[in-house]
């Protein structure tokens, strides 16, 4: 019986492209804070093309960390924060420039800082939570309608971007608030396991 050939040695660099790109939505906030402060069209528009690229590169470094085996404690423990570091400045930036409602934003932060804190308490005890898919579908619509604010215009080839952003942003909040409950009722049922 013939053992099966050994995989190539991956390069250190493709080792640490993932958590590079992990790096990079941080990286990016303060650009995406100069754009947005400066105004006008080209900004705007700059700024919503780099909020996007740098939301794909959340599917990216998950990709290429296990495509490279590359999954390290750090990239698991970085990826969320990384992910949260770069919608809390965007929305934050969003309530400056008054396109966000400043209640939206609140509760958006607030139930990501109150679920960090549950998922935290649920890793000392032992207990991993799953992503569930209202959570995976209240990160899409954010991924979507911030770019759509970001953009800030209703007269995007007839379509009301802002509007529409806002309307996504707001059944963001609603997924949110609905995944929030389901994180603790998850944790409380595990501690009563």
């Amino acid at each position: 019986m013939s053992t099966p050939p050994a995989r190539p040695a991956v390069p250190a660099w493709k080792k640490k492209l993932p958590m590079w790109l992990t790096w990079s939505r941080i990286w990016v906030c303060p650009v995406l804070i100069a754009l947005v402060w400066f105004d006008g069209p080209t900004f705007r528009w700059a700024a919503a093309l780099l909020f996007i690229l740098a939301s794909m590169t959340d599917w990216f470094d998950g990709s290429l960390a296990r495509k490279y085996d590359a999954e390290s404690n750090m990239g698991k423990f970085m990826d969320p924060i990384a992910d949260k570091i770069l919608v809390a400045t965007a929305l934050i930036l969003l309530v400056h420039s008054r396109h966000a409602d400043p209640v939206m934003v609140i509760l958006l932060l607030a139930r990501d800082i109150f679920i960090g804190g549950i998922r935290s308490v649920a890793a000392a005890d032992g207990v991993v939570i799953a992503a569930k898919a209202a959570g995976k579908w209240k990160t899409g619509l954010q991924m979507t309608g911030i770019p759509a604010m970001l953009i800030a215009t209703d007269d995007f080839f007839n379509v009301p971007a802002l509007k529409i952003g806002q309307t996504l942003l707001w059944l963001s909040v609603i997924l949110s608030l609905l995944s929030g409950a389901q994180y603790v009722r998850l944790y409380l049922k595990s501690r009563s396991a």
